[in-house]
């Protein structure tokens, strides 16, 4: 995989009628005090655990990612960079990509291995990717948490004060990777959601969301919601890390 690079630690759009009035407030809000828009391209973060235990959702993964693009397509288009960790140590980078079948194939060839979490040092390097340029969100997809959560939010802090949200999708039940991912997600003001094992159209939804949120912006989620189950969940859950 020679294009890896190890990473290194260090006017208001009309609202759907499924939105409540609330929700509808707080997206007003947001767009007034972080205005996102597709005049220039977007650029979305995907970090993914690679360790044993993800084998299944990792395959599930290789498919939405294409999907991610598409959605982001007919807002005005995304690069995507992809961040995994697996083994004793292991964390790797892909170059920024636009082309989803070339980002699928690289994910292709990728196999998971036993290991421990390294989410700080995701977090770490989308932190320093966000100091070279914007980023539109990070998403992160995993099923547990080793790491001390004080020293995660730490790692968090850059991406909250340059305004890049966390969406923070965890598989399963783990308390512990609860606990971290709701407050990465609460201190970026970015979204907790927690989706089934096997729950492909959650999973599928909530990315298609986060992929057109990178894209577009606030008026982006707002025009999905309207038909996606998804957007108004991540809606919902970014509501709720205010």
């Amino acid at each position: 995989m020679a294009a890896d690079k190890t990473v290194t630690t260090k006017n208001t759009t009309a609202t759907p009628a499924a939105l409540s009035t609330e929700a509808s407030a707080f997206l007003a809000e947001l767009e007034r005090r972080a205005p996102l828009t597709a005049e220039r391209r977007g650029r979305l973060i995907f970090g993914l655990d690679a360790t044993m235990s993800r084998g299944p959702t990792w395959d599930l993964a290789c498919a939405l990612q294409m999907e991610m693009f598409e959605e982001a397509a007919r807002i005005g288009g995304l690069d995507m960079q992809l961040v995994y960790y697996r083994g004793l140590g292991e964390c790797r980078a892909s170059p920024w990509m636009s082309d989803g079948t070339k980002l699928g194939a690289l994910m292709a060839r990728i196999q998971v291995q036993g290991g421990r979490t390294q989410i700080g040092r995701v977090l770490n390097h989308a932190g320093a990717q966000a100091a070279k340029g914007p980023v539109g969100a990070l998403v992160f997809v995993g099923d547990a948490m080793e790491e001390n959560v004080d020293a995660l939010c730490a790692e968090a802090g850059p991406l909250a004060l340059r305004g890049v949200p966390a969406f923070m999708f965890q598989e399963g039940t783990d308390p512990a990777a609860e606990r971290a991912f709701r407050e990465i997600a609460r201190l970026t003001k970015g979204a907790y959601c927690r989706f089934d094992a096997g729950a492909s159209a959650e999973l599928r939804a909530l990315l298609r969301a986060a992929a057109s949120y990178a894209a577009g912006g606030t008026k982006a989620l707002v025009a999905l919601a309207g038909a996606s189950p998804g957007a108004r969940r991540l809606i919902s859950a970014m509501q709720d890390t205010r």
